[in-house]
């Protein structure tokens, strides 16, 4: 899976995606990240030297909007560099849109080889964008974040999961499980604030079927 990320901030994606599980598949070549700066395509500087990619919005109101024509030239850099055109799926961070879920994950990593994720900024995106490149919108949530760098890191952390190889055989094992939301370990019994919490005494029985059934509870 090659993961090509639009952003004006590639930056950001440093630490997260060098460590880890992600870090790991990357060195694997299990996926690939690339980053395209949408300001490397921006012809006109200010008196500073700055290449803005930003203008005021039509219509008026607060904030700026991000200018189609930088997206949209780092889009085509991206494209330009795969050779299954077929196999391209692109994605735009709405808020409103359809939900993020690990079977939309599981969908689009059996079904594309290159994802382009579109990070917007500021007030948002031109609307031109998803028009030209019928862009696949999709939300990780019911808020708004200052760009879609976080959204993206989201989605190539959850879909590389499903990508063969990435996940070592525990790790692939636990993927399936069906989990609880509390999980414990050592000390059995945790002294803290003159108050001892004990671990369930069912995760201590041994007993699989009534450990999986007390799971499924939680």
């Amino acid at each position: 899976m090659n993961f090509h990320i639009i952003t004006i901030f590639p930056d950001i994606f440093d630490s997260y995606l060098d460590e880890s599980i992600i870090g790991r598949a990357v060195k694997n070549k299990h996926i690939s990240i690339k980053f395209y700066n949408p300001r490397d395509f921006v012809k006109d500087k200010n008196k500073t030297g700055y290449k803005p990619v930003d203008d005021k919005p039509y219509g008026g109101g607060p904030g700026m909007i991000m200018k189609a024509e930088p997206v949209l030239k780092a889009v085509e850099k991206a494209i330009s560099k795969i050779k299954n055109k077929k196999k391209i799926l692109v994605i735009n961070f709405i808020p409103s849109a359809e939900k993020f879920s690990t079977s939309f994950a599981k969908k689009v990593s059996k079904k594309y080889s290159d994802i382009i994720l579109i990070c917007g900024r500021y007030e948002g995106i031109d609307a031109r964008v998803d028009k030209i490149l019928k862009t696949k919108k999709i939300s990780v949530g019911d808020y708004v974040l200052t760009g879609g760098e976080l959204p993206a890191m989201i989605l190539v952390d959850c879909i590389s999961r499903q990508i063969p190889g990435v996940l070592g055989k525990y790790e692939s094992l636990e993927e399936e499980r069906i989990s609880s939301s509390e999980f414990y370990t050592r000390p059995e019994i945790l002294k803290y604030k003159n108050k001892n919490y004990k671990v369930p005494k069912v995760l201590l029985s041994g007993h699989h079927k009534n450990i999986e059934n007390w799971k499924k509870k939680i």
